[in-house]
């Protein structure tokens, strides 16, 4: 028997993965062996249960033309992978014909336990897609390899559909006029160039506005409006822009989230053309992404909790077909919080207008864009300051406010806090002056419990209301963060250090026993990952809410090496997937409640192997954090 962690180091992309992961997957090989030559796999029909590595005698692969002919043959020795894109661009199905001839040898390694090493390691996965590319530059090769009729249900295309970027789609031309064109000569345009949309310019090429159908029926026909009226007048706004390197679901939630149905495209400091939504869901043919439109049109309260309910389908749909997790959560989130809105607008109907502006922010796991299915609420309100007068009545609207809005999200599925981080707890509606104190106050008294505070409430984000409101917050926090102060950074730092990455001495996963299992929490797990990220993005007063977005930032200020950026992604989103995976197995499989621990017994060796180096990069990271932000000062 050959020494199969010598071959798989010879073996492309095998040779990339840390030899560690190299002796576990040597173990999950299974070894074939065929006496004579045998048709192994028939293009499109034979299903790959696995990668198979050759250590003897050879592949001999080629596509079936219509009449049976042979096309497309390539001849592969040891040590050559065979089956990868057929597994995660051909829904499992032989991409290529393959004749294994006469005393060939191979170790296959479950289809399973591949895709896992595609979701840890990146480099892993690009070589597929790749060599994919490469490969269909060739005529005959692309000739064969049709589109499966459920492409985008396939692991590659899936990742294609969401990596893909609004360059690579076909926007439409920005048809525009001055804003002193009377409202009929507007409506001429639009029929005359076929669009729905006419942008309103001024002289300077700055786009002021936009007119579409609904406009016009809404501004003008219902509300009998003179078509001579310039149609500056009756136009509708803000102008909502993405850049042309965004990604495509980028654009889809972001006009689900500033609710406008059109996107200016800019590059270059340009408006270069623009979007519509229906274009862009066009574009996404069934993503789940469709799936927030029927969000938006719910009604009622138990239309809302059969929307949640289903939301684990949504993400079970996503990770199957692999989707990045940092996106998955993005959807959660954007579900999460067109619910909310919902929500929200349903009691200030039933209450009528709010006594004073206001801002009902998202906080903890809700305010990163980070929920999981075993989710409860995290919110609280900011409102502006009133006359002393005014003072006791706005408090007690908000309060009550606040308490339609938490019972309804607890009847949906939003549970509420156990902690107690709800806006219904006075504790946290308050005005703005008073939230202001509370920030001043967490920053200078440096003790271990507002450090926990801060942490939460530095994961705010705004969901409804004023955003001027939390900008202005947000600014006075800046301005807090310049002033020394080296305790308020070493007792954040220590919190980020309470929790340990679950291994024992002998670097093995350390686990709790719960009834007759044996588990490990995974949501501890990924709080180092989270909370030390946040430390240095306080220090270098970061503000986007996300851990994915913080080390994006967190890299472009040389705080990470590309290395270590990559690391800490890689790991965090990994963690992320195996969490939300489990948690939609508990609803959807075992009819269970979802919660953050996971069954040893459940994981595969190279998963045992993945957490392991994961771990160990953790507290790595972890002893750099008391290095630099401690010192002396806690020990």
């Amino acid at each position: 028997m050959p020494n199969l962690i010598e071959v798989l180091k010879k073996t492309t992309p095998f040779n990339i993965l840390p030899e560690s992961i190299l002796g576990d997957i040597s173990e999950s090989l299974i070894q074939t062996s065929y006496s004579r030559d045998t048709l192994a796999y028939r293009q499109g029909i034979t299903e790959l249960t696995g990668v198979d590595i050759i250590v003897k005698g050879e592949y001999e692969t080629f596509f079936y033309d219509a009449s049976q002919n042979r096309r497309s043959i390539e001849i592969h020795h040891p040590v050559y992978c065979f089956g990868g894109i057929s597994i995660l661009l051909n829904r499992k199905k032989a991409l290529k014909s393959v004749m294994a001839k006469r005393g060939t040898v191979v170790y296959s390694l479950p289809r399973k336990e591949f895709l896992k090493l595609c979701q840890a390691y990146d480099e892993f996965f690009q070589y597929y897609t790749t060599d994919y590319g490469r490969r269909m530059l060739d005529e005959e090769f692309s000739h064969f390899v049709k589109t499966p009729a459920s492409f985008e249900e396939s692991y590659i295309a899936a990742e294609q559909l969401y990596s893909r970027k609004i360059d690579g789609i076909t926007y439409k031309d920005i048809v525009a006029c001055p804003p002193e064109t009377p409202i009929y000569q507007a409506a001429k345009y639009m029929a005359e160039n076929r669009v729905s949309c006419l942008f309103i310019e001024d002289k300077d090429q700055k786009i002021l506005g936009y007119a579409t159908d609904i406009t016009l029926r809404d501004n003008v026909i219902a509300k009998r409006i003179n078509v001579n009226t310039p149609i500056a007048d009756v136009m509708d706004n803000p102008i909502v822009s993405i850049s042309h390197q965004a990604y495509l679901y980028e654009a889809v939630l972001m006009m689900f989230s500033t609710k406008t149905r059109y996107l200016l495209v800019e590059k270059e400091g340009r408006y270069v053309g623009f979007l519509s939504r229906n274009r862009i869901l066009s574009e996404q043919g069934q993503s789940p992404l469709v799936f927030i439109q029927s969000v938006k049109l719910a009604e009622t309260i138990e239309e809302l909790r059969q929307k949640w309910n289903y939301v684990p389908q949504i993400i079970k749909q996503l990770l199957g077909r692999g989707i990045n997790a940092e996106i998955t959560n993005q959807v959660i989130t954007t579900i999460a919080d067109t619910i909310a809105i919902k929500v929200i607008e349903r009691v200030v109907r039933e209450m009528g207008e709010p006594p004073a502006k206001f801002v009902f922010m998202v906080t903890g796991s809700e305010g990163r864009k980070e929920q999981s299915l075993k989710t409860d609420q995290d919110n609280a309100i900011i409102y502006e300051d009133k006359a002393n007068e005014q003072r006791e009545m706005v408090r007690e609207y908000f309060l009550t406010f606040a308490t339609k809005v938490s019972d309804y999200l607890n009847e949906i599925g939003f549970s509420y806090c156990e902690g107690g981080y709800m806006a219904s707890n006075p504790e946290w509606t308050h005005s703005l002056s008073h939230w202001k104190r509370n920030y001043k106050k967490w920053i200078e008294d440096s003790v271990p419990e507002n450090a926990i505070k801060f942490s939460t409430f530095f994961d705010c984000r705004f969901l409804y209301g004023d955003r001027n409101i939390i900008e202005e917050l947000k600014l006075f926090l800046d301005e807090e963060l310049q002033k020394p102060n080296d305790r308020f950074f070493a007792f954040t730092a220590k919190n980020a250090l309470q929790y340990e990455p679950p291994l024992t001495f002998f670097r093995n996963i350390k686990t709790e026993t719960i009834g007759k299992a044996e588990v490990f929490n995974i949501k501890n797990a990924m709080t180092p990952i989270v909370d030390l990220v946040r430390v240095y993005a306080l220090q270098k007063r970061i503000y986007q809410e996300n851990t994915g977005e913080r080390l994006k930032k967190l890299l472009e200020r040389g705080v990470f090496t590309p290395q270590q950026y990559h690391e800490l992604y890689q790991s965090y989103y990994y963690l992320m997937a195996m969490r939300l995976e489990n948690q939609a197995n508990q609803i959807l499989v075992e009819k269970l409640d979802p919660n953050n621990y996971i069954r040893i017994d459940t994981l595969t060796k190279i998963e045992k192997a993945t957490l392991k180096e994961i771990f160990k990069t953790i507290s790595n990271f972890q002893m750099g954090i008391k290095m630099r932000f401690t010192n002396n000062i806690l020990g």
